[in-house]
This record gives C-alpha cells, sequence and structure tokens, in this order.
C-alpha cells in the first residue's frame, strides 16, 4: 500500500518554487544569448527562386480547377517539363543537403551555436538540481496515477512504497524543461517562444532540401486530374440572373 507523506512547507518555499523561477529565468536568459550569437546570413538567390517555384506550383495545384484546362495544360508543361521546366531537377545537378550544410561554414556554425545555447545551460542547470535538490519530493499531484508514471514523476527516489501521485525534484526539472512553452510564449511571443522538445528534434536536420520539393511538386502536378469549376460560367451566370428579375 502506498504511504501518505506530509511535505514540509520549507520544500515549497526552498525547493519548488526556486526551481521553477530558475528555470524560467534561464529559459528568457538562453534566448537573449541565443539571439545575440544569431547571425544574419545574406539568403542564397538561388534557394530562394527554388522556394518561390514551389510556392508558384502549389498555388497552381490549388486553384486549378478555376482557370480553363488549355491554360493549365500551359502551365503544368511551363512547370514540369524534361528540358527546361522549373520543376525539373537535373540528376548531375541534385545537391546533397548534408553536403551543403558542410561545404557552407556560416552554415555548420550557426547549428553548432544553436546546439551550444541549448546543451550547455540544460547540463548546468542539471548538476546544479542534481548536485543541490536530489532527493526531495517536491510536490503532489492532486489526482491518481498508475505505475506507468513512476519513472516519470519520481526520478532519483527508490522507493515503491511513496504513491506515484509525488513528484521528486529532479522529475520537476523535467517537467520545467518540456512544459514551459506556454509560459515562454506569454513572456516573449508566440514566436519567440523556446521549445525544446522541437530544438532536439531538429539537431538533426540539416535545412531545405531543394531537390526533393521540386520533384514532389513535379509529381504531384503530373498526376492532377483537371476539372474546371467554371464551364460556361456566364451563361449560368446569366440564367440566375434572369430568374431573379422575373
Amino acid at each position: 500500500m502506498a504511504e501518505d507523506l506530509v511535505l514540509d512547507t520549507a520544500i515549497r518555499d526552498w525547493v519548488l518554487i526556486p526551481l521553477s523561477v530558475v528555470m524560467v529565468l534561464i529559459g528568457v536568459l538562453r534566448y537573449f544569448v541565443s539571439k545575440l550569437m544569431r547571425s544574419s546570413p545574406t539568403p542564397d538567390a538561388k534557394m530562394v527562386k527554388e522556394g518561390q517555384v514551389v510556392i508558384r506550383a502549389r498555388n497552381l495545384k490549388a486553384g486549378a480547377s478555376f482557370i480553363p484546362p488549355k491554360s493549365f495544360r500551359a502551365r503544368r508543361f511551363y512547370f514540369s517539363n524534361e528540358e527546361n521546366g522549373l520543376l525539373h531537377v537535373p540528376k548531375d545537378q541534385a545537391q546533397n543537403p548534408q553536403a551543403q550544410m558542410f561545404s557552407d561554414p556560416n552554415m555548420a556554425m550557426d547549428m553548432m551555436k544553436k546546439n551550444l545555447s541549448m546543451i550547455i545551460p540544460q547540463t548546468l542547470t542539471f548538476a546544479w538540481v542534481n548536485f543541490f535538490f536530489s532527493g526531495f519530493v517536491a510536490a503532489k499531484i492532486p489526482f491518481p496515477l498508475t505505475q506507468r508514471f513512476r519513472s516519470m514523476l519520481q526520478n532519483g527516489i527508490d522507493l515503491s512504497t511513496v504513491d506515484v501521485s509525488y513528484v521528486s525534484s529532479r522529475s520537476w526539472y523535467f517537467l520545467n524543461l518540456f512544459g514551459l512553452r506556454g509560459l515562454f510564449s506569454l513572456i516573449l511571443g508566440d514566436e519567440n517562444a523556446i521549445d525544446d522538445t522541437q530544438r532536439m528534434m531538429q539537431m538533426g536536420g540539416f535545412g531545405f532540401d531543394a531537390s526533393k520539393s521540386l520533384s514532389a511538386e513535379k509529381d504531384g502536378l503530373d498526376i492532377i486530374q483537371h476539372e474546371w469549376a467554371l464551364p460556361r460560367f456566364e451563361h449560368r451566370a446569366e440564367s440566375v440572373l434572369r430568374k431573379l428579375v422575373q
């Protein structure tokens, strides 16, 4: 049977609240530090052009039913013909995004700065929490949980008799680390919110792969079945207006 613990108010005042405040302050400080370290690279004209071509092809697919079949076929040929189409990428010109990153030292340096701005504060904060607050039961969740949550909520406490709803100080650190996105959205704005989960997922990313995007849009244009939504639109509008007048 799980035991009920009486949490001392001093734990709330000296562990729970300071840990939460420090996590918020470190997140805000990390945002401003990463903003100072962020460089303003000159956009690549070729990459910008390819991105605009992708957007134009998507707009063509979205509004294909509002242009006549002949006009759609002409636009599709302009984008996807094998000789000089805008979406056609020759095999010898396809560039691996990983090779592009390693060939551009600025891109590699920016990625290293982003990773360092995330890894170093997290490492120092976890060492601080593990040294000063290890072994504390910091809070209790006001609803029952199953045993599957024990490893997530009681990290650092090896007591199977404690109820699962109690949260250790180390687990409270991880909950703050991955759960403060909404608070950062209020403090820094939606565009400046810090999401560590997305940063961890993007650590292995290598940017925009133009060849794959162009090939995907070309395939989408080739297989689309055009159906004009406005055949004899003038006659139908005239009949509707005649009915309204009568």
